[in-house]
């Protein structure tokens, strides 16, 4: 989908409003909204963002959710948020102060909203977010409070290191961990 420059401004200026509650099982966190997140307002929109299918296939939700149904997952005990909440082309536009501020701005969040597990998608903004620099894919030591912390792949398209098979075997390896620890 191709933006107009006016169009492209209005929705780097967008903040997309987070799928949250208090109690959740998982509170899923994505590096930051991209392009079309930010002109839809609905989470993980780009087509080709594997985020939904893998959410399917991982167990997570009984069927496949499409962006524009997202608030479903707070039935499910699940939501979205972001490391950084300024939309953007690709991630690579943030900066390292942008994902540190984020970072402590996603601790403010977690420690109000309490989930059983932060997941982030994306271990490298883990890893920046959070100054852990050895941080790999799976359950972290870190915890938020009494919030456990689990880095995922992203679910991008871009990430060709991960297929949605075996991403959606890591997001089952969570899955099975939220639902075990309560």
């Amino acid at each position: 989908m191709g933006f107009t420059p006016e169009e492209l401004q209005a929705a780097r200026d967008r903040l997309v409003p987070d799928v949250a509650a208090s109690g959740l099982r998982v509170l899923f966190c994505g590096i930051n909204p991209g392009l079309m997140t930010a002109a839809t307002g609905h989470h993980f929109a780009r087509p080709g963002n594997r985020f939904w299918p893998v959410l399917h296939a991982s167990g997570f939700t009984p069927r496949l959710l499409r962006p524009a149904e997202q608030e479903e997952l707070l039935a499910h005990g699940l939501g979205i948020t972001n490391v950084v909440a300024r939309a953007s082309a690709k991630a690579s536009e943030l900066t390292a102060e942008e994902y540190r501020e984020g970072g402590r701005l996603l601790a403010e969040k977690v420690a109000r909203l309490r989930p059983r597990w932060l997941a982030v998608a994306g271990v490298t903004a883990y890893r920046v977010a959070f100054d852990d620099k050895h941080a790999v894919i799976g359950p972290q030591r870190r915890t938020l409070g009494t919030t456990r912390v689990w880095a995922l792949p992203n679910p991008s398209g871009l990430n060709a290191h991960w297929t949605l098979a075996t991403m959606a075997e890591e997001y089952g390896r969570l899955r099975a961990a939220a639902w075990e620890d309560a």
